[in-house]
């Protein structure tokens, strides 16, 4: 197999919705989304930063129409009126739990919401206290176990005043400073109260990690997938370039497993790539997918590898678009059938503006597509999208996507767009 195989014939068909706009009654930015179905109930589950804090929108018909949306309680009047970085799951029991971060008093942590009727209604189920004043926090990502147990990982640093940024015009923001961290904190009573901090990357409170998705085994074993900055000039913890790494929890995230690097040789991330990296997926069969994008002087490269032995050693890296332009990648990747994955990337690489595309690979056989474009128009290349967008699996076959961007004829401001797919494999 090789890292290129935009030749190979076409296999899988794509049956694409026409894209909704869920945020369509909330005005002013909507943008960010990320994505959780429930199979058993055919439902779709929406968050993003909008509806003047997080808004919320769900669909009890696979995607094919969704209710109005709702704004989150505990999310309004946050970070210059929003709340930021929403995460999402669904529980074995149908239970949704919607996080995200806010701050306040000096503080910045997550906040947990809980909907018991399909996200018909929702309360505040808990929040995160941080053990250190003046801290600061991020991206949160958030997993159910089977037995109900809540899993949440998100961006820790003991000091604010240590992180220093590099923002983009057109996007949020990175890291160039800062005592930033991977830690997880679980809860078994529905998000009321959590465990104190485990730290997930190593070398804390100068481990230069951040974005950590978790996945959950059957057996309740815990993946995670971040982004580890070199870290150089301790105390001032320089954050120079970052590689993909992969860590490993059997004992309910109390210690990790040694990192894995992953794609070792498919490059590095900079300190100026603002969108959030690293997304991981685990098939029926056990296998584990990760995708990342990496940054070169000119240019910018999508890839996906994966992992037979639950993330001890991982495939060669796959180059997932077709270009590697200078532009963003945003990646996600979701399971499909055994030795399947459906990879989704959010870009600007069109001179029209951002699209989302999707393509499928195998294991055994490679990119079964060449990337098809889910998303009908383009959005302002100009206008920030969000840093995630969704990108789910209701059956090995039937998909739901959903992505920020600003189409016309508002296109100075972000909707939300969802769209169903339904692949036809080969």
């Amino acid at each position: 197999m090789t890292n290129d195989q935009f030749g190979s014939p076409a296999t899988a068909t794509y049956t694409i919705g026409t894209p909704a706009n869920l945020s369509a009654p909330c005005a002013g930015q909507n943008a960010e989304t990320i994505q959780a179905v429930d199979p058993a109930a055919n439902a779709v589950y929406d968050a993003w930063i909008g509806c003047r804090g997080i808004g919320f929108a769900g669909s009890a018909d696979g995607g094919a129409t969704f209710g109005a949306p709702v704004t989150l309680p505990g999310s309004v009047g946050q970070k210059g009126g929003r709340s930021w970085d929403p995460a999402i799951t669904v529980a074995p029991d149908g239970t949704v739990y919607v996080a995200f971060m806010v701050a306040r008093s000096g503080l910045t942590y997550p906040v947990v919401d809980v909907s018991t009727d399909h996200g018909a209604t929702f309360r505040t189920a808990g929040a995160i206290t941080p053990p250190d004043a003046s801290n600061w926090g991020d991206r949160d990502f958030i997993a159910a176990g089977p037995d109900g147990t809540l899993y949440l990982t998100w961006d820790y640093g003991p000091s604010a005043a240590a992180v220093t940024f590099v923002c983009s015009p057109s996007g949020s923001c990175a890291f160039a400073t800062g005592d930033v961290n991977a830690v997880l904190q679980k809860s078994t009573d529905g998000g009321r109260t959590w465990s104190p901090m485990t730290h997930i990357s190593p070398g804390y409170p100068n481990s230069g990690a951040d974005s950590a998705p978790v996945v959950v085994e059957p057996d309740g074993s815990l993946d995670v997938l971040y982004q580890g900055y070199v870290v150089t000039d301790i105390p001032t913890d320089d954050l120079t370039v970052a590689h993909t790494y992969a860590t490993r929890s059997t004992d309910g995230g109390a210690s990790w497993s040694p990192p894995v690097r992953i794609g070792a040789d498919a490059g590095t991330m900079n300190n100026s790539e603002w969108w959030i990296d690293g997304s991981e997926a685990l098939g029926p069969d056990g296998t584990l997918y990760a995708t990342w994008d990496t940054q070169g002087p000119d240019s910018d490269t999508g890839w996906l590898a994966y992992s037979r032995d639950h993330g001890s050693t991982w495939s060669a890296p796959v180059r997932v678009p077709a270009d590697t332009l200078d532009v963003p990648h945003i990646m996600q990747v979701v399971a499909g059938p055994p030795g399947t994955a459906y990879v989704g990337w959010l870009s600007s690489s069109d001179p029209r503006g951002y699209a989302q595309y999707l393509r499928t690979f195998s294991t055994t056989r490679g990119w079964l597509s060449a990337p098809v474009q889910v998303s009908r128009d383009f959005g302002t290349g100009t206008v920030w999208p969000g840093d995630t967008f969704g990108l789910s699996a209701l059956s090995p076959t039937r998909l739901v996507l959903a992505w920020g961007s600003a189409v016309a004829p508002t296109a100075s401001t972000d909707s939300i767009w969802a769209a169903t797919v339904r692949v036809a494999l080969p």
